[in-house]
């Protein structure tokens, strides 16, 4: 091989490695670039992505909360990326975190990342307290939530998009028509402006979801959605611990029903109340109100609380039973019986005291 032919080789071989040399450091002057720009900061950093963001703002969005290293870099990750279903939300992020990472999380949506605001919906919930644990979460105030969810004109809205929201719950004497309906849960609102709206259609949803999986058994049970529900939170706000006696008080419901007996159930008389209490006063047991079922026979107008699973299984399930009594007494046990004569034995053996009460 000639001298020129080999210096041609030279600086073919020189030119490559120049080439591959630049390319490297271009690559990893890209990685850092990309990179985190604290890996030692875990300090929280709350970053909203508004509806209709492309990738390019979304890195400005990043920037503005000190979360970009190398902005040249990210426009081009921004681009490369493969980001096409980026979920507007409020995000928690950290300088730790990369730039592949954070816009990974916004294209999945990824929940873990999720600005997170906790809604707990609890068994035995009056439509009232479910309010107050919402007012004590967002900026709305129970007065608020109470005048949505007792607002015929939203209510009507939500009769045409729920099947088991019927127009029972506008009726006259009901208190509240979405009384019994939230299902109880714990709920975590992730929008960035939330409406009283919006979280109440969760709980809606959730609620959608068990009652559809029941939707045969409550058509086979002769009951509306309206008085299944009814009977559930009652059965549910006398205390059941157990399967066995949501199904045994059911039943025993279901018998006086039968009978046109009264539910002669004391929690009723608590929700007019909007209290929860074992020593109501005489006027409050006389209360004329049609909830009052221990003075009005057959159903009252709607659900007194939430109704937890248990409950409704307890309906569904109701046992075949003769007894049209029960007592609960102060330790928790309740006590079955045929004859009123039998019940007042229960409740005379097993009398609750003052100090029974006052722990309650």
């Amino acid at each position: 091989m000639s001298k020129k032919g080999k210096l041609s080789l030279k600086g073919l071989v020189i030119l490559v490695l120049i080439v591959v040399g630049v390319f490297t450091g271009g690559f990893l002057y890209y990685l850092n670039g990309i990179g985190a720009v604290d890996s030692s900061n875990k300090s929280d950093v709350t970053v909203t992505i508004p509806n209709g963001s492309g990738a390019s703002s979304i890195i400005y969005i990043l920037d503005d909360n000190g979360l970009i290293k190398n902005m040249n870099c990210a426009k081009i990750n921004a681009r490369i990326g493969g980001y096409n279903s980026l979920q507007a939300n409020t995000y928690i992020f950290n300088k730790s975190m990369t730039l592949p990472e954070m816009m990974g999380a916004i294209n999945k949506g990824d929940f873990e990342y999720m600005s997170k605001t906790r809604f707990e919906v609890k068994e035995g919930y009056r439509l009232t307290q479910c309010a107050e644990s919402l007012a004590e979460v967002t900026d709305f105030s129970k007065e608020e939530i109470m005048n949505v969810w007792d607002d015929p004109e939203y209510v009507k809205e939500l009769i045409g998009k729920y099947w088991f929201l019927t127009d029972d719950v506008l009726g006259d004497k009901v208190m509240h028509p979405l009384e019994g309906y939230l299902f109880p849960d714990t709920y975590f609102i992730t929008e960035s402006d939330p409406t009283i709206q919006s979280i109440t259609e969760m709980a809606l949803d959730e609620m959608d979801t068990e009652l559809t999986q029941r939707k045969s058994s409550i058509e086979a049970s002769g009951h509306s959605v309206h008085e299944f529900l009814t009977l559930g939170s009652i059965v549910c706000k006398e205390g059941c611990a157990t399967e066995e006696d949501a199904e045994h008080i059911a039943g025993i419901f279901k018998n006086r029903l039968k009978e046109g007996m009264s539910l002669g159930s004391d929690v009723t008389v608590c929700y007019i109340f909007d209290e929860d209490r074992v020593d109501l006063k005489v006027s409050q047991l006389s209360s004329d109100s049609p909830y009052n079922s221990r003075k009005t026979a057959g159903m009252i107008p709607g659900p007194i609380s939430t109704v937890p699973t248990m409950a409704m299984d307890g309906v569904l399930n109701a046992s075949d039973t003769d007894d049209l009594f029960f007592y609960a007494g102060p330790d928790g046990t309740i006590y079955y019986a045929k004859t009123d004569e039998e019940h007042q034995k229960n409740v005379n053996a097993h009398p609750w005291t003052e100090e029974d009460l006052d722990q309650q």
